[in-house]
């Protein structure tokens, strides 16, 4: 006999239709998603008119996203998910980089630079040296890595956001380390900003009354042969927002200090043309063989 849909037998029913899915991931993904999507759906007792306007909200977003802008990344950050799933993920042995969010900007290559290049085309901005190592748990250097870097400017802007202002590819670059795993290179000190507030997800910050503001930070993707590669950020220290990023990317082990160095000779050294501020740091992979 055929059941008959109620809100008693909705998720065994809508659970059924995929029990002939040939992939088992796929199948115990969508039966878990229809199960707690359903359980959703009656504990807060969700009526027509807020469903309607959940369709509109998640409608608004997908079209909100462009080559440029991906909303629904933006969604999931605020809502947490995107640092949930990089926690299950990427828990990695003690001794790694600890992981963070990819971010909504990651959205344009990065141009290959040299070592100790500056990545910005615009002078303005508090002068910044930042350098370190890309490092095996075990400590050796790795020669030959990639370091993948992107961030915002004194301002809290991204490439992408005032294409009129600068073109593509300032404040990013993508580095090769020596053979001591060095990787070095010149900005400036980026600032806190808000992320994008002129859509559905700021619209929802808003109603709920959450600041969409992150410290500021600089982006890394960091990979090297035989190592899985690491997604995260360094955040400067005392930066605002620290203990309430709007995106929930912080981890104390990436918070770092950007000492001010007051050294004519250090800084000529450098090819920088006064005080400057200095970051310093190691990128530590794990090896892809240690799981």
């Amino acid at each position: 006999m055929r059941s008959t849909f109620t809100e008693e037998t909705s998720e065994d029913l809508v659970v059924a239709s995929f029990g002939d899915t040939p992939d088992p991931r796929l199948r115990e993904i969508m039966t878990s998603l229809v199960r707690h999507l359903h359980a959703f759906v009656k504990e807060v007792g969700l009526d027509q008119q807020e469903w309607e306007q959940g369709i509109q909200f998640l409608t608004a977003t997908g079209q909100k996203c462009d080559p440029t802008r991906q909303e629904f990344i933006l969604l999931s950050d605020v809502l947490g998910v995107s640092m949930l799933v990089d926690a299950i993920t990427n828990a990695t042995e003690p001794r790694a980089t600890d992981s963070t969010v990819l971010g909504p900007f990651h959205m344009v290559d990065s141009p290959a630079r040299e070592l100790g290049s500056w990545i910005g085309e615009v002078g303005a901005g508090e002068q910044a040296l930042i350098r370190g190592r890309v490092l095996s748990a075990d400590g050796t250097p790795l020669p030959r890595a990639l370091v993948d870097v992107w961030q915002a400017d004194e301002q809290g802007f991204y490439d992408v956001q005032v294409p009129d202002r600068v073109s593509e590819g300032h404040l990013r670059g993508l580095f090769t380390t020596g053979a001591d795993g060095v990787f070095w290179f010149r900005t400036v000190v980026p600032a806190p900003y808000p992320i994008p507030t002129d859509g559905p997800v700021g619209d929802l910050l808003e109603a709920t009354r959450r600041h969409p503001y992150r410290p500021a930070h600089v982006h890394f993707i960091a990979g090297a042969e035989g190592h899985r590669p690491v997604t995260t950020h360094i955040f400067v220290a005392r930066s605002p927002h620290l203990d309430s990023d709007a995106v929930f990317g912080v981890k104390e082990s990436l918070v770092k200090p950007f000492v001010l160095v007051d050294d004519p000779r250090l800084a000529q050294a450098h090819g920088l043309d006064g005080p400057f501020r200095l970051c310093e740091f190691d990128l530590v992979l794990e090896q892809a063989d240690s799981r």
